[in-house]
């Protein structure tokens, strides 16, 4: 198959790049950037223009759009404008080129954000859940977190549409594999120096999925053509953050983590230039259709995928 990747180059991109890679497909990134160890072809784009990079999806099977800024920062003016516009942009634009190219893709594949669902503790959120309201008694950034979300998911079905152009909104959850920079190096590096304790109460729920678990999803939607609409890729077994963390303690080998009040936390996103949201706001997110389907997750629980996780991050870096 002919894939083309935008946005292909961060850590969620490559983990599929280099899966379509070694099964031998034409992989195609499309990125603002160009540096040396991203896997696939690599080809400019602006991720707001038509340009060159729209021949590529001419004839392409696949393409999955992963474009859009960073969230691991603070959500001051500036930086708000460029999260929102980096999603917008790149999903009307691609919206766009499909509509324009003589032999569309036969399917598109969008990432959107699990964080559309309402902070909350006992009810998990399977894709016919409601989602969030702006209006909820929650802090001014989570409800602007919300507002993307919707905001993204809205472009996406308002682009232009093609019959022959299946298309899937993917609600994905935290994708964890034991790359440089990714969510897990970064919490197993708070483990490593005896930090790796509970954040603020510890009850607030974290949606992740295996980065293997993450790939066959993918492949699977790919395949499968009964599939379109709203997906959400997430294991089947979210769980409080105290507990997240106990077990990935365990799994890494130390009983020592200090646990991070909310105050102190606060502090620590101000000076560290992100925001608390990110592990403070409760995601209990489940992948209903897949299960439904009857998809068979190799990691559904975090146990096992913690185990597995720390074990390739000691082999990568020979630790």
């Amino acid at each position: 198959m002919k894939i083309v990747i935008a946005g292909g180059s961060g850590q969620v991109g490559q983990v599929l790049a280099r899966r379509f890679e070694e099964t031998g497909h034409d992989l195609v990134i499309l990125t603002r950037r160009s540096s040396s160890g991203i896997v696939g072809r690599l080809v400019c784009w602006n991720g707001r223009d038509l340009g060159d990079w729209v021949g590529e999806l001419d004839g392409a099977d696949v393409v999955i759009n992963l474009a859009g800024r960073p969230v691991n920062c603070r959500y001051s003016v500036r930086n708000r404008a460029e999260i929102i516009g980096s999603r917008l942009d790149a999903t009307r634009v691609m919206g766009q080129a499909i509509a324009r190219v003589r032999r569309p893709p036969r399917l598109w594949l969008q990432a959107a954000t699990a964080t559309i669902y309402p902070h909350g503790y006992d009810v998990a959120n399977g894709e016919s859940s409601p989602i969030a309201q702006e209006d909820e008694d929650v802090p001014g950034t989570w409800r602007f977190s919300v507002g993307v979300a919707k905001a993204w998911e809205r472009t996406f079905d308002e682009a232009p549409s093609n019959p022959s152009t299946r298309r899937v909104l993917l609600r994905i959850s935290l994708v964890l594999s034991p790359d440089d920079g990714g969510v897990f190096d970064v919490l197993l590096g708070l483990v490593r120096r005896g930090l790796g304790g509970q954040v603020g109460d510890g009850r607030q729920y974290i949606s992740w999925i295996h980065d293997s678990d993450f790939v066959r999803a993918i492949l699977r939607l790919i395949k499968d053509e009964e599939f379109s609409g709203v997906v959400n890729l997430a294991s089947p077994s979210p769980l409080p953050n105290a507990e997240f963390m106990r077990i990935l303690r365990e799994a890494w080998g130390t009983k020592i983590g200090l646990p991070a009040p909310r105050l102190i936390l606060e502090i620590a996103a101000f000076f560290m230039r992100t925001e608390s949201e990110l592990v403070l706001k409760s995601r209990r997110v489940v992948p209903s259709r897949l299960l439904e389907a009857g998809f068979q997750f190799t990691f559904p629980d975090w146990a096992e995928a913690a185990q597995d996780l720390c074990r390739r991050w000691r082999k990568i870096r020979k630790a």
